[in-house]
């Protein structure tokens, strides 16, 4: 079992977390000659390694993901959801929201495709919710920086989320709340042309490359607010605000992170930036459920398909459930981290 561990402390350390890279970055810099306890030199240490280990990370997930989503394609997915009922088709759509693009503006034309194919609503928002929030991605990058633990804990409860979100839409009957063109529109069944192992490595190679052009900016703002974080604020500051001292730390980042439209890479160097400096396990992965699944840009858009309404019950559901799991996170983080 020893060996085991070692060996998965390895994997989360130096392959995942990529422990090797910041250190040859930091004799690289002093090999120029660099002085890398000064803030200045710190403060381009971290965003040269967070920039180069998360865009390793960013373009072997895409591809990965994007190769195993070529066999889940809009109609194909379609098709597997209509063959359930109840929970368990809001539990298979927050499981293929998992294989799914990683923001939820990219989550939204799928959402309104499946609608107007006749899903039920709940299952649809159930897509909705667990698409941006605990995608694949989301696995592995917590992993490099929190552990295996918090990971899975985090995409389980982002799952329960969704599948409760969906579940509580359904009952409360909010068909009337989408806009009737979405309805109107109906669904037509297009059959998906058979891919062959070359065209699949093809599609995920477009994939990568287009996700890559999406985020780069996003990423490179990320890191330089985690670079800021990092070496400028002081620990006291972060403590105070999102730290043990301030009981409603949850509700502020939740807050906070609503109005920003980033995705699961642009939020992992602030998350680690946070960490570092005391924040609260739960407080900084509320914020990054809050950015992925409730960004501004994101409602802007679902509000052009549904009616205030059920726009303001999804806010609320997600919300509720965000701030939940971060104190259940907060309470958990001596045990898990």
């Amino acid at each position: 079992m020893q060996s085991i561990g070692r060996i998965w402390d390895f994997i989360q350390d130096q392959v995942l977390g990529m422990r090797w890279l910041n250190a040859l970055i930091g004799d690289g810099l002093s090999a120029l000659g660099l002085d890398i306890s000064n803030r200045w030199v710190g403060s381009l240490q971290f965003f040269l390694y967070d920039v180069i280990k998360i865009v390793v990370l960013l373009c072997t997930l895409i591809f990965i993901i994007s190769y195993i989503q070529s066999y889940f394609p809009p109609e194909r997915s379609k098709r597997i959801l209509t063959r359930f009922r109840g929970v368990w088709a809001n539990i298979l759509a927050a499981l293929l929201g998992t294989v799914t693009p990683f923001c939820s503006c990219s989550s939204i034309p799928l959402f309104i495709g499946f609608t107007s194919a006749g899903l039920p609503l709940g299952v649809t928002f159930s897509f909705l919710i667990s698409s941006p929030m605990v995608d694949l991605g989301s696995l592995v990058l917590l992993m490099s920086i929190f552990g295996a633990r918090v990971a899975i804990l985090y995409v389980l409860l982002g799952l329960v989320i969704a599948v409760i979100g969906g579940t509580l839409i359904e009952k409360m009957k909010m068909e009337s709340q989408v806009e009737g063109f979405i309805f109107a529109a109906g669904g037509v069944d297009i059959e998906s042309p058979s891919l062959t192992r070359k065209d699949r490595l093809r599609y995920a190679r477009e994939q990568t490359a287009a996700t890559f052009r999406k985020v780069f900016p996003y990423i490179l703002i990320g890191v330089g607010i985690g670079a800021l974080i990092h070496n400028w604020i002081p620990e006291d500051w972060v403590a105070a605000v999102l730290g043990s001292r301030n009981p409603f730390g949850v509700v502020l980042a939740t807050l906070i992170g609503v109005p920003m439209y980033g995705d699961i890479f642009g939020t992992i160097p602030i998350a680690e930036a946070l960490l570092a400096k005391g924040a609260l396990l739960g407080s900084i992965l509320a914020f990054m459920m809050a950015v992925t699944t409730l960004s501004l840009p994101s409602l802007i858009m679902l509000r052009k398909a549904v009616k205030p309404r059920l726009l303001a019950l999804f806010i609320a559901i997600c919300t509720l459930g965000i701030i939940i799991v971060g104190y259940v996170f907060n309470l958990l983080q001596a045990v898990i981290l």
